[in-house]
């Protein structure tokens, strides 16, 4: 049967022409009845767990969970009968039972699924017993993500996404009857699993059973202290999403009202992680000209996107020498703020508080890896800094959701707020940085300033739309001088499986891969506002990104004016010795692999360090000995 093929089913009285093969929720839906359901995700979830999308079928003798069952030809379907009605306020009920009563003051009380289904159904008390205890442990183990069992309804979408989307299964369904919970393996926690903190399983949790583990309360303390200077860094992504929690417009570009209202908040400069987007474009360009040219290892594979590097390092510790040695721009950005801007304001570093705004949960844990403290030891050589006065580069992560409710507890009316720039020298970025916040983005970025690096001429064409698109996984062929550069872009990390496994096989043609941890990229990030139609509003804020790049005057990175200021003052060149110190890092084999200890791909590369060509201080064998395995 073709996937054009149509049926012709009867829903509530109406003849409807629907698609052959599928699910009587989905043909309901297209045909504008909107059947509830709690444990439904189009093509990744249907377990029929909640049976809140039962319908009458003329024939049956019971109800239909329509999540689960096709349509069929001459079928009738009714949803609205008395006999649906009440037993979906019944499911609904028995639901309710087992779950916390504190909406007030849970996360989501605002845009729980529950909730607003409750509402919607009528149903305004329950009168069946609890059959669960309700004290189970919150999992606060992960940096990033907080797990309370007691709020879970077990609808699975969680289990689904982290399986089906990210290939990693960090979470499942464990036990039976009435102890069934989602659980991690052997009740370990999440930061002792394959979870790679992106949050994919909060955008689909229904209820506050997944959250982002907040740092508002810090934040306001430190904003709160005279005696330190707060900076703030904002990603591409957040400028197209944070107005959805103000009533503008899904992808909706708002940096000027966003920079604005950070200002409101007390931080004491407003500055962008596109500029040090820009300067990984600037490192991460010259790096990938630098194996093409010297037969380094290729494909290389972006390392901007953090949740996919804990991935690497627990699935594929073999192709961690692939991967680019450069920071992500956030942390880019953390040791500059803290040794260039902190020397040109005459600020002692430690005085200096950097909070990022992401659309991610993973860089709550990014900015605590040890290995984040390129400032540190920057100063600790000036100081004379005592490794118990360590402080790390970035100090907080803030998602999007975050910031919203920091607005909204400070009253700031953010639709109302004037447009007003960032702060220079760190808040000054082209196009080419904007784009970062979406699939596809970085290696268009890189395409901008490579072609132009290698040949000495422009880019006949800007957008590379290529590259472009939220397909799991593109390719393309660009003519780079003389070199047709391959490259490839992974959206999500079950596409980026396909492309690491054609590596692994040896059978990988490119030159270059982009890897994204959120479909979407970082508009599909864990920390950006939720939406229950979550691929629509990805489309509308990817349009956001590109309409902003279309709009700024300078489009390519290396025409950054800030850029080219911060070699010629302080990092001297691309891949210099202290651009090695403060801008590229090292990743550690995890979980199941067979090495022992970090490893940096350019010591795996030429036994040396390529960004800067210092050698390290003991061979890479000597300090692997007696290392733990990460």
């Amino acid at each position: 049967m073709s996937d054009t093929a149509k049926v012709n089913v009867t829903i509530d009285g109406r003849v409807c022409q629907v698609r052959a093969g599928q699910t009587i929720l989905d043909a309901c839906r297209e045909s504008g009845i909107d059947v509830p359901a709690l444990c439904y995700m189009e093509g990744l979830s249907a377990d029929a767990a909640c049976s809140l999308c039962v319908v009458e079928v003329k024939g049956a003798r019971t109800l239909v969970r329509s999540c689960v069952n096709t349509v069929s030809e001459g079928q009738e379907i009714f949803t609205r009968t008395e006999r649906v009605r009440d037993a979906r306020k019944t499911n609904l009920e028995l639901i309710l039972a087992n779950h916390p009563k504190d909406c007030f003051t849970c996360d989501r009380n605002q845009n729980c699924e529950l909730r607003e289904l409750a509402y919607e159904l009528g149903v305004r008390e329950t009168a069946y017993p609890p059959t669960k205890k309700l004290n189970l442990p919150v999992d606060n183990s992960s940096p990033s993500i907080i797990r309370d069992p007691n709020k879970c309804i077990l609808c699975k979408r969680c289990v689904a996404v982290c399986a089906k989307v990210q290939a990693t299964s960090a979470i499942d369904v464990v036990n039976r009857g009435q102890n069934t919970v989602v659980s991690t393996f052997e009740n370990s926690g999440l930061a002792n699993t394959y979870c790679v903190n992106c949050g994919q399983c909060v955008l689909v949790c229904p209820t506050g059973a997944l959250t982002e583990k907040s740092s508002v309360a810090e934040v306001w303390k430190e904003l709160s202290n005279p005696k330190k200077t707060v900076v703030v860094q904002t990603a591409p992504a957040v400028r197209v999403a944070i107005g959805e929690a103000f009533g503008i417009a899904q992808g909706t570009p708002v940096t000027g009202k966003m920079v604005a209202a950070l200002r409101r908040l007390g931080f004491n400069r407003v500055f962008d992680t596109d500029f040090t987007a820009d300067l990984t474009i600037m490192e991460e360009g010259h790096e990938l000209i630098h194996r093409l040219t010297n037969k380094g290892v290729l494909p290389m594979i972006t390392s901007c996107s953090p949740g996919w590097i804990k991935f690497a390092e627990h699935f594929y510790p073999e192709q961690l020498p692939h991967l680019s040695t450069c920071k992500s721009p956030q942390q880019m950005f953390g040791p500059l703020a803290k040794t260039f801007y902190a020397e040109k304001l005459k600020l002692d570093p430690r005085d200096v508080v950097v909070v990022s705004i992401m659309p991610c949960t993973a860089k709550k844990y990014e900015c605590q890896r040890p290995e984040m403290d390129g400032a540190f030891k920057y100063w600790q050589k000036k100081m004379g800094l005592k490794d118990s006065e360590r402080f790390p580069d970035v100090d907080y992560v803030l998602t999007t959701r975050e910031l919203s409710r920091m607005l909204k507890e400070a009253g700031v009316d953010f639709a109302a707020l004037p447009d007003e720039a960032f702060d220079n020298p760190l808040g000054e970025s082209t196009g080419a940085a904007v784009i970062f916040g979406v699939t596809g983005g970085v290696m268009e970025a890189a395409l901008r300033t490579a072609y132009e690096v290698v040949t000495g001429k422009a880019l006949p064409k800007l957008d590379l739309e290529m590259v472009r698109g939220l397909e799991g996984i593109k390719h393309a062929d660009v003519q780079v001088g003389a070199i047709t550069l391959k490259v490839a872009i992974a959206n999500g990390l079950g596409n980026a499986r396909v492309l690491l496994d054609q590596i692994k096989a040896g059978t990988s043609p490119y030159h270059f891969i982009e890897i994204m941890t959120c479909p979407g990229g970082c508009i599909g990030g864990g920390g950006q506002p939720l939406a229950k139609d979550r691929a629509g509003a990805k489309s509308k804020r990817m349009h956001g990104i590109y309409k902003e790049d279309r709009s700024l005057p300078l489009r390519k990175s290396h025409e950054n004016l800030s850029v080219q200021a911060l070699y010629k003052q302080f990092l001297g060149k691309p891949l210099g010795h202290l651009s090695h110190e403060l801008l590229h890092t090292h990743y550690t084999p995890r979980g199941t692999c067979t090495f022992a200890a970090p490893v940096a791909h350019a010591e795996a590369e030429c036994g040396s360090c390529h960004a800067c060509g210092d050698k390290p201080k003991k061979p890479a064998a000597k300090r692997a000995k007696g290392a733990k395995n990460g």
